[in-house]
């Protein structure tokens, strides 16, 4: 067999493998509609860093659906899901889980906290203060939790949706810089359009939608999928394209603090997953073009004159991507 009928071969493969991709996302994305109506974009980003094994932050003004989107989410998957309302007198043991002693026993039990789910709602996580918001550091990036000099795994998938009122509202604590980087990527749920508010009314009015969704695939059938997508085509080209789009954070003169090697990897993970979404085996750039912004803005912090010009991280972004050289056909 010659390298190229080798090459084809695991070509078509992959395609195979990839095939139940968008036809399970699909399933998903009509559960959570019947909840969230008229946020296709939305949905998108939250199905693209489910499926690249990221954690997801959900940045807007109160009552507008954040946390009716986790909830969807973690009622279409049918896994364990657990909520967490962030307070400013919220401990990390009440996180994390912490251990007890037992008199009988004479022995420490350990109790896991909610983080143990696969799905954890962490909601309006800003008003809770920086050491409380440090407990999930080490859960989101190792996926582990380590309590009295014992490490406890989690169980995957697992997935962080975490919800914040912006930070110049009251009894807002700024997540700090390390934390945002955890986050895969950050989106605004936004106001609805009229025509779907009038439906809202309807839907929402007498009881919650969220009694009618049933789950349309598990936690089982997520695994085999995020372990697919691990396996789309990145070509060299296009991971140059990753790092210099990247790099060019770091050097553009609007911003005094760019995006870390962590965000690299969570932008070419999430192309993985949003080619995948799009029935692809292999990358493009429009697949990091979509995903620039809500991989990439968050992480960045403007400098002086950009905000006396009124810049936003998401404009600096999209500026950086349109001036870009696009990589040639893979």
């Amino acid at each position: 067999m010659s390298l190229d009928t080798q090459h084809d071969g695991h070509e078509g493969g992959l395609r195979e493998d990839l095939g139940a991709v968008p036809a399970v996302a699909d399933r998903i994305r009509e559960a959570i509609e019947t909840v969230i109506e008229g946020k296709p974009d939305v949905l998108r980003v939250l199905l693209t860093v489910l499926l690249a094994e990221g954690h997801l932050l959900i940045e807007d003004v109160p009552g507008v659906g954040k946390t009716m989107l986790a909830k969807a989410l973690g009622r279409a998957v049918d896994c364990s899901v657990q909520r967490v309302q962030f307070t400013p007198d919220l401990l990390p043991g009440d996180i994390t889980g912490v251990s007890v002693y037992h008199q009988d026993r004479n022995e420490f039990e350990f109790n896991p906290g909610p983080v143990f789910a696969n799905i954890v709602l962490g909601d309006e996580i800003n008003r809770a203060s920086p050491k409380t918001q440090s407990a999930l550091l080490e859960c989101m990036a190792e996926r582990q939790v380590s309590v009295d000099g014992r490490t406890h795994e989690l169980e995957r998938p697992f997935m962080v949706v975490a919800t914040q009122n912006p930070s110049d509202m009251e009894g807002t604590y700024s997540l700090p810089e390390a934390q945002r980087d955890r986050f895969m990527a950050r989106i605004s749920v936004g106001y609805p359009s009229p025509q779907a508010e009038l439906d809202m009314i309807d839907t929402h009015g007498s009881r919650s939608p969220l009694e009618n969704l049933s789950p349309v695939t598990d936690a089982a059938r997520i695994r085999d999928l995020v372990e697919r997508v691990r396996h789309v085509h990145v070509a060299p080209g296009m991971r140059r394209y990753v790092v210099d789009l990247v790099n060019a954070t770091r050097t553009a003169p609007e911003l005094r603090l760019g995006a870390s090697p962590r965000a690299t990897l969570h932008l070419v993970r999430a192309a993985r997953a949003h080619a995948a979404l799009n029935g692809r085996h292999y990358v493009v750039p429009d697949d990091v073009q979509t995903l620039a912004v809500p991989v990439l803005a968050h992480r960045l912090l403007p400098g002086p004159e950009a905000r006396m010009e009124r810049l936003t991280a998401e404009q600096i972004v999209a500026e950086i991507v349109s001036r870009l050289a696009v990589p040639g056909p893979r």
